[in-house]
């Protein structure tokens, strides 16, 4: 494993031997050993700078090792701590693993051997700690909506947007609805990994994906012997998620006689497993998603409508993507630049016509739809433009009702928008032109397109 620098606190009040071991700690390149003769200098360099490794001697003037590391650990949990001693002593050395010591080492011929031992495998725990610690930056940082996982400016997403970030900075329960494929995963990953919670785990559970017998085994767990083809103890999802998030998924397809189980293991904060009756306590954050309109469902008699109200919280509704407008393109762009990257493809631009026929099609599918579209066009262009015949599942909608997936009338103001940019498109792009033919206000047209509604193929700096 790939080391890096390693900082280290000596303390010790011999001068002699506190040099000696500074000294022989120095000949490692890769250490940075500062020395003290104190625990009150210690812990004043404690406040002013983290190290990775103290050795601590046992027996100093002004406080006792114990006591001490006891100082070390509140002040900074991480750093390991090894014990130098003149005494042979193993209940004191016990004593002192058990309040968090790393390793307890005896003065004598032996010392310098042993303390080479437990820096060396000190090392490797703390460069460990660090490439995680590292991950979990990676990984907070791609679900931060705020660094563009969620892409978009149109209004609609701006408003998701800020109630994210409301929902990042609490424990509230939050329902994620919207239809298939608008990215209510994307969402409950970034509440996570923007919350005080991010260090712990984010457990995902698709409930639609999992058998309605085996639902129950999967969140809550079973013991060995508690059913058919229990072979041994399971941990269940909500135990997994201890400390962190619990996101189901497809909240809408559970069965309504777990309903009262899980209603009654999020009330009490404690379950028992399956053919056990010990109760677990458990700390978990709850976030839900589904398409299905639950309060619908509530009067079908098919959902709880005390669960309902449990798992409302924070509700925060994804807008398909035929209601974001520009955003289409920001999108696509996004998923364009990743496909092209990852496969050492030449970068691509959408052509004008390309881009006029993604921002007139309904998607049905949303984002996920988008994004196998533009890396199937990647691949089917041949050189660095993409034009509308690479859009090859794509075709444009041939009537208005077409456009809307789900067979309803489209509002007065898509109609609106639709007359408008056909408008534009017929008349080379002239607002002002557009505005008396229309007899509407040309601030109309210009608050339109920087929403996101309109677009200026041709001529953006109209916009101006």
């Amino acid at each position: 494993m790939k080391t890096s620098t390693c900082s280290i606190f000596v303390v010790e009040d011999d001068l002699f031997y506190g040099s000696m071991v500074e000294h022989f700690l120095s000949l490692n390149p890769d250490f940075l050993v500062k020395r003290f003769s104190s625990a009150a200098d210690l812990l004043t360099g404690l406040h002013k700078d983290k190290p990775d490794l103290i050795t601590l001697d046992y027996s100093l003037p002004d406080t006792t090792g114990d006591r001490l590391l006891l100082q070390i650990k509140e002040i900074s949990p991480e750093t390991h701590v090894i014990i130098i001693s003149g005494q042979d002593d193993i209940q004191v050395a016990i004593d002192l693993l058990q309040k968090g010591a790393s390793d307890y080492i005896v003065k004598n011929e032996e010392t310098e051997k042993r303390l080479s031992l437990s820096t060396q495998r000190l090392r490797q725990d703390i460069a460990r700690r660090r490439e995680l610690e590292s991950l979990k930056t990676e990984i907070a940082r791609k679900y931060d909506f705020r660094f563009k996982t969620m892409i978009g400016t149109s209004p609609a997403i701006k408003k998701v947007f800020e109630l994210l970030e409301k929902a990042s900075n609490t424990n509230i329960t939050v329902s994620i609805t919207g239809e298939t494929g608008t990215g209510k995963e994307v969402a409950a990953k970034s509440i996570h990994f923007n919350s005080p919670r991010k260090n712990k785990p984010f457990v995902a559970v698709n409930l639609a994906a999992i058998p309605r017998d085996l639902i129950e085994s999967e969140l809550f767990g079973h013991e060995k012997g508690s059913f058919t083809g229990a072979l041994g103890r399971r941990i269940g999802k909500f135990e997994e998620a201890h400390k962190g998030t619990l996101f189901l998924d497809e909240i809408g397809e559970l069965d309504i006689n777990l309903q009262a189980k899980l209603l009654r293991v999020l009330q009490e904060k404690e379950l028992t497993r399956i053919g056990s009756n010990e109760i677990i306590k458990i700390d978990v954050r709850i976030l839900v998603a589904t398409h299905k309109n639950l309060l619908a469902e509530v009067k079908k008699g098919t959902f709880r409508e005390d669960l309902y109200y449990r798992l409302l919280g924070l509700p925060i509704l994804l807008p398909p993507l035929r209601e974001r407008g520009n955003d289409i393109l920001l999108i696509a762009k996004h998923f364009t630049d990743a496909f092209c990257h990852e496969n050492n493809l030449t970068e691509k631009q959408l052509s004008v016509e390309a881009k006029k026929q993604l921002l007139l099609h309904p998607f049905p599918g949303n984002i996920r739809q988008l994004k196998s579209l533009v890396e199937l066009a990647c691949v089917l262009s041949n050189t660095d433009e993409i034009l509308p015949e690479h859009l090859a599942e794509m075709q444009p909608p041939a009537r208005v009702e077409e456009a809307n997936p789900l067979g309803v009338s489209l509002s007065l103001k898509q109609h609106t928008c639709r007359i408008i940019q056909q408008c534009l498109d017929n008349n080379d792009y002239d607002v002002m032109k557009v505005a008396q033919i229309l007899d509407i206000g040309k601030s109309t047209i210009y608050r339109m397109i920087n929403n996101g509604e309109l677009i200026l193929y041709k001529h953006p700096s109209k916009i101006a």
